[in-house]
């Protein structure tokens, strides 16, 4: 009982990770990145995933409840909202504030 109570936790905090980082990483290339050059380039959303993958990794070392498939969980999520910051700066849709 206390195994699974435990694991919906852990469970419900990379969830929390994984949608955090997207909408976060998004807002901010939608927002502030968006007269940023370099941002623009088929390798950010790379980087970026890349970059959040490592910090997820390091969490997943010192936690024991985070795992390695959370930390590419984190990257992956990181990595698909900055291709959507730029999808919608491309589309002009960047004013929105939703």
């Amino acid at each position: 009982m206390i195994m699974s109570l435990v694991s919906m936790l852990a469970f419900l905090a990379v969830l929390t990770a994984v949608v955090g980082g997207y909408a976060t990483a998004r807002r901010f290339v939608r927002d502030r990145l968006r007269f940023v050059d370099a941002v623009q380039r088929s390798s950010a959303p790379w980087i970026a995933a890349a970059g959040a993958w490592v910090l997820g990794a390091l969490v997943a070392f010192v936690l024991p409840f985070v795992g390695p498939l959370a930390a590419l969980s984190f990257g992956a999520s990181v990595g698909l909202g900055v291709a959507a910051g730029v999808r919608d700066i491309r589309k002009g849709t960047h004013y929105l504030k939703a």
